[in-house]
Parts: structure tokens; sequence; C-alpha cells
């Protein structure tokens, strides 16, 4: 009988030897249930299609101080403060980091308290099973618990949780630094653009006071008979023809205010301006090889890593077919007498082992399984995209400000032409050589000339801007220096009152 029992003795310690076997062997490999995550291969250009070379890089600097505008730079200032996509950018960042942050409490024993004290009164015709059976018809029961449980990681299912959640929280701090390249670039188009209306509207004012200045002329030598109808009606078409342009341009410029104004998270309004379209400096280009996107974009970093995030969920999908296993505890006093609550007498207590797991599913683990591969997919495709989409954007920049600026030295040359060709046509008709259609084709050219350049001039600027949005770079964090926390503000101190 001896013998039998320790037989029994031995299979029991050798069964459980293994199980202690296979439970060390799962916390060991439970990361090789589910993969790593592991960047795919992308296909990068070795240089730009044009190659511009500058003594620095200066795509780590706060490249709209270059322009050398104090308003800009203000202007910049109060909307990284005050608007409001960008605050709700900033939110999200904190809504996801308390998100890892209860994934992470799944790593520590989970530690409950609780406690209850009743009384109760039993029927002395009929006993319900409601009530405690008691001797005495009126009981008191005191009881204080504390609760234990640990879910052990054996399979990673935690990790990977873990392993998602944190990939989640830095895609919206991604997220939230995309917010900041775009503002920042939305910002300083919309305020270059400002003064580009502002140049166009001031020579459409210079063109409609010298057609004032005709008209009158003209005026006056009908009355003289010195000029026939049909010139008068000319030179009063040729004036409309440039009034016409003013509120049109007057609406653009407002409505440019406007649109900035909700930039900077204020109503709509006038927007200061301290100097003009051609005073501003036009900063050096940023330097940097393709590969460096992958690490400067925003955009590219945050599509990365919503990809280890659903990587790493097809991960915890697939722990569903293992056993969840979790230490149990329970200790606390319980006594029909609160004097007699703490003696050791009522103490009570409870550890235990459990473990669940599926059996049958009906194919529900297979298909959270196949929908997390295809949401995965869906990703890699993403970022792949977003990849492409960013050598795009910097070649176009590149290509496009290298060609407006062989453009505008066209342009510079065409309206010195044309300027010669106005001065030659008015002095022609003033000694009588032309009539004064020669003068109007002169001046409509002009004037169409100069608003093309200053259009061009625009566009140059704008390209500029785009560059150092496309390539991303440090110049987002210099930015993100500027925003003021809520503690830090001071009342009646906000940016938004340093520019009206």
């Amino acid at each position: 009988m001896n013998a039998r029992n320790s037989s029994v003795g031995r299979k029991k310690y050798s069964i459980g030897r293994r199980l202690l076997t296979c439970l060390l062997a799962g916390l060991i490999s439970g990361c090789a249930i589910t993969q790593d995550y592991q960047r795919p291969q992308v296909d990068i250009p070795h240089n730009w299609r044009v190659d511009y070379q500058a003594a620095a890089d200066l795509a780590n600097t706060a490249w709209w101080e270059h322009f050398q505008d104090t308003v800009l730079n203000e202007l910049i200032k109060i909307a990284l403060n005050e608007n409001k996509d960008l605050r709700i950018a900033a939110a999200r960042v904190e809504e996801f980091a308390g998100q890892l942050q209860a994934v992470q409490s799944g790593f520590y024993p989970q530690i409950n308290y609780g406690g209850s004290a009743s009384r109760e009164s039993q029927s002395l015709e009929r006993s319900t099973h409601l009530l405690t059976p008691s001797v005495d018809r009126t009981n008191s029961t005191y009881q204080t618990i504390l609760n234990v449980s640990w879910e052990l990681d054996i399979w990673g299912r935690m990790r990977r949780a873990t392993e998602a959640a944190c990939a989640d929280l830095l895609s919206t701090e991604e997220g939230h630094q995309a917010v900041i390249l775009t503002l920042v670039s939305a910002v300083a188009s919309g305020y270059i653009d400002l003064l580009s209306l502002d140049k166009q509207l001031k020579i459409s004012q210079q063109t409609l006071a010298s057609r004032e200045e005709y008209l009158r002329l003209f005026e006056n030598k009908i009355k003289g008979g010195q000029i026939s109808s049909l010139e008068l009606a000319q030179v009063r078409s040729a004036y409309e023809q440039a009034a016409a342009y003013i509120p049109i341009l007057e609406r653009r410029i407002a409505l440019q205010e406007n649109s900035l104004s909700v930039l900077l998270g204020r109503r709509p309004g006038t927007i200061k301006r301290d100097k003009t379209l051609d005073m501003l400096v036009m900063p050096e280009l940023p330097q940097g090889i393709p590969s460096d996107l992958l690490l400067r974009r925003p955009d590219i970093r945050q599509s990365e890593q919503n990809l280890i995030a659903a990587n790493a969920r097809i991960g915890v999908v697939r722990t569903q077919y293992f056993p969840t296993i979790s230490l149990t505890g329970l200790f606390g006093f319980a006594s029909d007498a609160l004097s007699n609550l703490l003696q050791s007498s009522a103490n009570l207590w409870q550890v235990g082992v459990g473990a669940a797991g599926p059996i049958f599913s009906g194919g529900r683990i297979k298909g959270e399984i196949r929908q997390a591969k295809a949401k995965q997919q869906q990703l890699l495709n993403d970022y792949l995209s977003t990849i492409q989409t960013a050598f795009r954007e910097v070649d176009d920049s590149l290509v496009t400000i290298q060609k407006l600026r062989e453009l505008l030295e066209i342009e510079a040359r065409h309206i010195s032409a044309l300027k010669d060709y106005a001065y030659f046509a008015r002095s022609r008709y003033d000694v009588g050589y032309s009539n004064y259609i020669v003068v109007l084709d002169s001046e409509r050219n002009l004037y169409a000339a100069e608003i093309r350049y200053v259009q061009t001039q625009n566009d140059i600027f704008a390209a500029i801007v785009s560059i150092y949005k496309a390539m991303g770079g440090g110049w987002v964090m210099k930015a993100a220096q500027q925003i003021v926390l809520p503690s830090q503000k001071s009342a009646g101190s906000t940016p938004s009152s340093k520019i009206k």
C-alpha cells in the first residue's frame, strides 16, 4: 500500500513538474506565439530630381523666422497656442496616454477591498431562505474582504496589448506633430498670400489712378473738339475695366484675413502687416537625402506606429486560443458580532489558480484573426502609400522652385520690355504718330504682366513653405516649444492679446 502511494506521489510530482516546465516555457516563448514587428522594405530613391547645395541643413530650424517678418513670427506663435484643431490633437495624446496606463496595469496584481455590515430579523411564523438561518430571530453580520488577482502573461497577450497601446500613443503624438506642421505651414502660406493680394491691389490702384488721369484729360479734350467720342469711350472702358479689379481684390483680402483669423483661434477680423511681399527674405532650401523622410515626416512615423499597433493586435487575438491563467487570493474577517470581527478566529482566506480557455467558438477567433490581419494589410499599404506621397511632394516642390525662379527672371525681363513699350506708345500718341488703342494695349499687357509677376513671387514663397512641410524635420519640435501650457499661462497675458 505504501509502495502504491509512493508511486502515485511520484506520478503527481512528475505531472506537476511537467506543468511547471510548460508554464516556464510559455513565459519564455510567449512572444514566439506572436510575431515581432519588422519594418517593411521600402524602395527609396538615391537622390532628388533637383539637388540644391546649401551651407547648412535648415530643416531643423524655425524656418519662418528666416523671412525676417516679426508679425509672421508672432502670428505663428498665436496659432500654436490658440488653434482649436491643435488643442484637439493635444487632448487626443492625453487620451491615449491614459489608455496606455490602463493597459499596463494588467501586468500588476489587482487588489480590491470590500466590507459589509448587515442586521436581519427572521419571521417566527415562517422562516425564509432569503435570511440567514439561526437560533436567534435577530442577527448581525460583519465582514471585511481583501481580494487579490493576478493574470499570468504566459502567452504574451498583455505584452502585445501594451505594445499596441504604446504604438497608439506614439501615433497620436505624431498626429499632434503633424497638426503642428500643417498649422505652421498654413499660417505662413496664408500670410504670404495676404501680402501677395496687397501688392496686387496696390498695382491695380496705381493702374486705376493712371487711367483716371487719362479719362479726365480726354474729357477735357472732347470739350475742345480735339478727340472723337470713340476715343473717349475707349479711355472710359479702360478705366472701368481697371476699377472692376479693386472690389474683387478687396473681397479676396477680407476672406483671406478671416481664414487666417480662424487659424489663429479667434473671431474673423483684420490682420496686421508691417512688411510688403518684396520685403520678405527668401530662406535657403532645406537639405536632406530621401531616406531622411522616414525619420523626419510626422505622417510617415504616425503611419508606421499604426502599422505596429495592428501587428501587435494580431498577436493579442491569437492568444485567445490559449487558456488565461490567473492567481487569486482572498483574505478577510467575518463575524456575527462587531467586537469579534478582528479576532484570529474570525479570519478567512482562500488561494487558488484559475485557468479558462475556449473549446469551441464556432470560428469566432479565426474570424477575428482574419479581421486583424486584413487591418494590418490595409495599414501596411497605407504606410507605403504615405512614403510614396512624401517622396512625390518633396520632388514636386524642388522642381517647382527651380522652374518658378527661372520663370520669375523671364517675367522680370518681360515687364521691363513692356514698360518700354508703354513709354514709346504714349510718346508716339502725344505727338500724333499713333492712336490711343496702342497705348491701351501696352498698358493692359503691362498690368497683366505685373500681376503675373506677383503671383509667381507668391508661388515661389508657397513652394518654399511646401518644401519645409514636405521634408518635415526638427523645426516641428522648435514650433512645439512655443506652445505655452495652461499651467504656465497667467491671466491677461495670452499670445492673442499682442496682435490685433
